[in-house]
C-alpha cells in the first residue's frame, strides 16, 4: 500500500471486528501434524474501521488470535501518528482488551501500604483520555435478543460526551464495521459463506483482502457520504474524501499504478 498514512486521515473513531473465511478446506479438516496445512483452513480479516468516514484503516489476515489483533492495532496507530482515538469500540473478544491496554497504556508505580514485604509491582494503567467500550450481544436459538454496551476504559461521563460529538453514532455499536463486512463480501467473492470460489491459495487470498479492502477506500463512493453542494444535488464521496485523504473518486487504473512505498 501506499504511504497516505503520512498524512493522518481525520479519523476520531474506530470499530474492530474479525471476518471469517477460509483457503483450501474448512479448519476441520486440517491436520496439525501437517505443515501444508499451517497455510489452509481459517483465515480471518482482522479489520480496523473508521465509522465516521466509512474508511478501512488496517486490515490483517491469519488465524484468529492475540497476534493478529496486536498487527491491526500497530497499523492503526501507526496510522494516525500515535494518536489516541477519541472512541473505540469492538465485540468482546478477550484479545482486544489486553493489546489495547499493552499498546496505549503506561507502567504507573503502586504505593507501598506498609514497610514489611517486597514493594509492589509497577502497573500498567490506561492513560485518561483512552475510552474503549465493547458490545455484549445476548443471543437465544442464534439470534441476537439483546445487544449491551460494557465499558472497559474511560468513565462514562467521557463516553457519554464522545457519543454526542460523534457524526456516526448515538449509543456504543460495532455496526458499521459489521456492515463493511458484508460489503466486503460482496465485493470479494471468495468470501461468500456458500460457494465454489473460495481461495486455493493462502497468500493471493490475502493479496485479494487488501485489495478489495484497500481499493474501497478511494475507488468506492458510498451513498451515505455523499455532500449536498445544492439543493437537490450531491457530490459523492469515497472513504479518502470524506477522511481528508483524496479530493476526488479515484479509478482503479488510477489506485493500481500509482506510485507505491514499502
Amino acid at each position: 500500500m501506499t504511504n497516505w498514512w503520512l498524512f493522518p486521515p481525520n479519523t476520531r473513531e474506530v470499530q474492530l471486528d474479525e471476518k471469517w473465511s477460509f483457503v483450501a478446506k474448512k479448519e476441520k479438516h486440517c491436520d496439525p501434524e501437517n505443515p501444508a496445512d499451517r497455510v489452509q483452513g481459517d483465515n480471518w480479516d482482522h479489520v480496523a474501521l473508521d465509522p465516521e468516514h466509512a474508511l478501512v484503516l488496517a486490515v490483517v489476515n491469519g488465524k484468529r488470535g492475540q497476534a493478529q489483533v496486536r498487527r491491526v492495532l500497530e497499523k492503526v496507530n501507526e496510522i494516525l501518528a500515535g494518536r489516541i482515538p477519541r472512541l473505540i469500540t469492538t465485540d468482546e473478544f478477550e484479545a482486544y482488551k489486553t493489546e489495547i491496554l499493552l499498546l496505549y497504556g503506561t507502567m504507573v508505580p503502586v504505593m507501598r501500604k506498609s514497610r514489611r514485604g517486597r514493594p509492589p509491582k509497577a502497573r500498567l494503567t490506561p492513560p485518561e483520555e483512552l475510552l474503549y467500550a465493547t458490545v455484549h450481544k445476548t443471543r437465544e436459538n442464534g439470534t441476537v435478543v439483546k445487544v449491551e454496551p460494557r465499558l472497559q476504559f474511560g468513565t462514562p461521563e467521557a463516553l457519554e460526551r464522545a457519543l454526542a460529538q460523534s457524526s456516526s453514532s448515538s449509543q456504543v455499536n460495532t455496526s458499521f464495521v459489521e456492515r463493511h463486512n458484508g460489503t466486503d463480501r460482496n465485493q470479494n467473492k471468495r468470501k461468500t459463506r456458500k460457494t465454489y470460489c473460495f481461495s486455493k491459495d493462502w497468500a493471493v487470498h490475502n493479496a485479494m483482502t487488501k485489495f478489495t479492502m484497500y481499493s474501497y477506500n478511494f475507488c468506492w463512493a458510498v451513498r451515505t457520504l455523499r455532500e449536498e453542494v445544492s439543493p437537490g444535488r450531491f457530490k459523492a464521496r469515497t472513504p479518502a474524501m470524506a477522511a481528508g485523504l483524496s479530493d476526488h473518486v479515484w479509478t482503479m487504473k488510477e489506485w493500481i499504478t500509482f506510485p507505491v512505498t514499502i
